[in-house]
Order: C-alpha cells, then structure tokens, then sequence
C-alpha cells in the first residue's frame, strides 16, 4: 500500500511539471520601450515589489535580475484548496541575454499561512533540467525571483512551487512553453 502512495505522488510529481499549452516566442509584440521601465513610465522607475514584477525591486536586483526584464508569455497560478495562491512569471532581458522565473505569493495566503516554503526558475526544454533555480525555506516573503538562466536561446517555461507546512508536496505550476 505504501509502494502504490508512492508511486501515485511520484506520477503527479512528473505530470506537474508538464504544461498545459504551448506559446511560441514572438507571439505578440514585445513592450514598447516606453512600457520597459523608461523614465516615460514613473512606475517602473519604482524599486517597489508588485505582483506584475518590478526588475528594479531589492529582492530583484539582490537576485541578480536585470532592469530591462520583462515578462514574456501569460502568468500561471498556483493553486491551493481551489484558490489561487500565487503567481508564476516568466520574464527576459534583451540586454543581459537572461530569463527569470518570478513567484508572488498572494496577500490571502501569506494572511493565513506563515512560513512556507518556495523555489522558481527556469524550465530548459533543451536540457530538461531547471536553470537558475532559487529556494526559500520557512519564509513569509512575497516576491521571489530566480537567479539569471543563459536560457535565451532554447525553449523554455518559467516553474513556480509553494508548500505550506503540513503539505506532503508542493503546489507546483509552469508557464506556457516559449521558443
């Protein structure tokens, strides 16, 4: 019986980092330059944390993320109890030849749930292997971003966990795939 558990959490484990939809870079225009945090767009000259993601936050920077970051593809959920918990970016930057994952726990979690555990990165279809991964153990924190992932030039999907305590295995989710 404990072999069959296992292996049933193992194959939801594996079916969890295959996504869903597929997205083809280039689909879409990429930001104007004035929407790529220019001096035009006095929020993006903020260092403030934000959902959307802030490349000139502290947590950002301390990440190593460059300013010209931003995102790419549509956002994906992590889910918990049937609510959205957090969610899951993939962002790029044209002048550091970088990709990010970004995690931003949402406010009703973090209300709620106290010390958790959180990793984004860098899904590499090519490698098959996750880049630039970063982990948070025991942290109330609600912006994490990844560590730059020389991952320009292969297909990719940003991938996002979240575990509260008590929680066999995380909430894990990943953007659409971009080439």
């Amino acid at each position: 019986m404990r072999a069959r558990t296992i292996l049933v959490v193992a194959a939801a484990s594996a079916c969890a980092l295959l996504p869903t939809t597929t997205a083809v870079a280039g689909t879409g225009p990429a930001p104007s330059p004035n929407k790529q945090n220019s001096t035009a767009n006095p929020a993006a000259r903020s260092t403030s944390p934000s959902e959307a993601g802030n490349p000139l936050s502290v947590k950002a920077q301390a990440a190593g993320v460059c300013s010209d970051a931003y995102q790419i593809g549509a956002t994906a959920y992590i889910n918990r109890a049937g609510a959205h918990v957090a969610s899951v970016k993939q962002f790029y930057s044209p002048r550091c030849s970088a990709n990010y994952g970004y995690v931003w726990v949402w406010q009703s979690f973090r209300d709620k749930i106290k010390d958790y555990d959180v990793s984004t990165g860098v899904y590499s279809y090519a490698r098959d292997e996750v880049v630039g991964q970063d982990w948070w153990n025991a942290t109330n924190s609600q912006e994490f971003w990844s560590l730059p992932a020389d991952t320009v030039k292969e297909c990719t999907a940003a991938i996002g966990t979240l575990r509260a305590p008590g929680d066999p295995v995380p909430g894990q989710v990943t953007t659409a795939k971009r080439c």
